[in-house]
């Protein structure tokens, strides 16, 4: 059985950041920094009630990391009276449509996991200025 994913990778985290408001970010990345370099990223369950200024900041590296529950609820809440997202599995791949009610697919991308699914259609709608 194959495993699926279920939250975005470092460098799809890295990239979201620039596209997606940070508060939409369940998850983050958390890595350790050695020699200004950061060394293992681990990603956590965001928790908000820390303090992002503390004291050992100096010595971490936290990066936004979506899951793909947060992905879906971004997506479902870009004008939620026009837009919805439609995902499914159909022959090994996921495909997600972005529809418009009334009107048909505004887009469609295809993906062998959901959170990559998000991760296209995010960066389509980027680009198509949608979001």
């Amino acid at each position: 059985m194959a495993m699926i994913k279920s939250y975005t990778d470092l460098s799809q985290s890295k990239k979201l950041a620039e596209i997606l408001p940070l508060e939409s970010a369940d998850m983050e990345y958390l890595a350790i920094k050695e020699n200004g370099a950061s060394v293992a990223s681990v990603p956590f369950v965001k928790d908000d009630s820390e303090i992002e200024d503390s004291a050992y900041s100096h010595i971490y590296e936290r990066t936004a990391c979506w899951s793909l529950a947060a992905l879906l609820k971004y997506l479902s809440e870009i004008k939620p009276q026009v837009y919805t997202p439609i995902l499914f599995s159909s022959k090994a791949k996921w495909i997600l449509q972005f529809a418009e009610y009334g009107h048909g697919n505004v887009c469609e991308v295809s993906c062998e996991n959901p959170v990559d699914a998000c991760m296209a259609m995010i960066e389509k709608l980027h680009e198509l200025n949608l979001l």
